[in-house]
Order: C-alpha cells, then sequence, then structure tokens
C-alpha cells in the first residue's frame, strides 16, 4: 500500500501493542490487532 502510493525505501517494524488499557483492548487481543512502526520516503 506504501509503495502504492509513491513511497520507497518501505521498512516496517515489529508489531506492537497500541491498545494497552484503552477500550477494546480485550476485542483488539483476540484478533491480534497490533500496530506496526514504519519509515518510508516520497521522493519529490
Amino acid at each position: 500500500m506504501l509503495t502504492e502510493a509513491g513511497f520507497t525505501d518501505v521498512v516496517v517494524g515489529e508489531p506492537c501493542d497500541t491498545f494497552g488499557e484503552a477500550g477494546g483492548e480485550a476485542n483488539a487481543r483476540a484478533y491480534e490487532v497490533y500496530g506496526h512502526p514504519f519509515l518510508a520516503r516520497k521522493p519529490g
């Protein structure tokens, strides 16, 4: 998706918990929902 938007040099990090102590945290854990930090460059 990032490359389709024109980004290059895409690096995706390890999954991390973005729902800690938030409402719906149990649902996120049940469906194994995680955030992924990323770094990308958009030329131009």
